[in-house]
């Protein structure tokens, strides 16, 4: 079997990117398995020890653990899984209601929906960060999960599907006397799979990598989340490159599994949602 010069050149191309997105991470990697002194060491001039430790130890991943930054990574997950569960609720729901019920300033809400994740978080961070200091939620979970759950482009995505289920199924379930809730949890909800995996992924990705408003808003210690942690092995007496590299290989880590997992669901659910108005 002759492989064409079109598709092998094709091939390359992806294996070539492949390679260069997967440098740094392996980097990393390595750099958290190598001494202090080590890290920096074999960058110039390059060598076989750029990308492979000479001296690895597992010590600076055990000594992580051993501090503050277990606390703050048990934290993140805790804010992650419920953001995750709430935020699908409401924004499935959200996205049923705007894709299939008939009510007034339907259009405008959505529009507003969209307009909504087009804002970058930063742009509205301190506005928000006054409205829920007065609500006294300044240094608790309920302030650091409220922002997630309400998350627009995870609103969108399930209206687009929800538009694409063929409308003679809730017709049919509306003949045999079912609600609006029983048609959303019994029909639609099942069927959405594609959508679920893919608004999750989005809501996983804003909570997890969330560093400047868990900084605001929770600035007590026992509520800091991985990423803050981790910008604090860097302080005013130096930096430990070693503890910050062990952080970022479990940071990275956990979004890496669970990306290469759901990937291909969140692809086919963008794709059918695409030209649905």
């Amino acid at each position: 079997m002759t492989i064409q010069p079109g598709r092998l050149f094709r091939i390359a191309c992806i294996v070539l990117v492949s390679i260069l997105f997967f440098l740094p991470v392996w980097w990393v990697t390595v750099s958290a398995l190598r001494p202090q002194e080590e890290i920096f060491k074999y960058l110039s001039p390059l060598s076989l020890w750029t990308l492979w430790p000479r001296d690895a130890s597992l010590i600076y991943m055990i000594e992580l653990w051993q501090g503050p930054f277990a606390t703050a990574i048990l934290n993140s997950i805790y804010i992650t899984v419920v953001t995750l569960v709430v935020g699908l609720i409401i924004s499935a729901m959200a996205g049923f209601a705007l894709a299939v019920m008939n009510f007034r300033f339907r259009e405008t809400i959505f529009f507003v929906i969209v307009v909504s994740f087009l804002i970058p978080f930063d742009a509205i961070a301190l506005p928000l960060f006054g409205i829920l200091s007065k609500a006294n939620l300044q240094n608790t979970y309920t302030g650091l999960i409220l922002p997630g759950i309400g998350n627009g482009l995870a609103v969108f995505l399930f209206r687009q599907f929800f538009m694409g289920i063929p409308k003679e199924i809730r017709e049919a379930a509306q003949i045999d006397g079912m609600g609006w809730f029983g048609i959303f949890w019994r029909i639609y909800l099942p069927l959405s799979r594609p959508a679920i995996i893919s608004a999750g992924l989005i809501l996983f990705v804003f909570q997890w990598q969330a560093y400047l408003w868990p900084l605001i808003i929770a600035p007590a210690p026992e509520y800091k989340v991985a990423a803050i942690a981790i910008a604090q092995f860097a302080d005013l007496y130096g930096v430990n490159y070693s503890l910050i590299f062990s952080a970022a290989f479990f940071i990275s880590l956990i979004p890496m599994l669970v990306l290469v997992v759901f990937q291909r669901y969140f692809t086919a659910s963008v794709a059918s949602t695409s030209g649905k108005g």
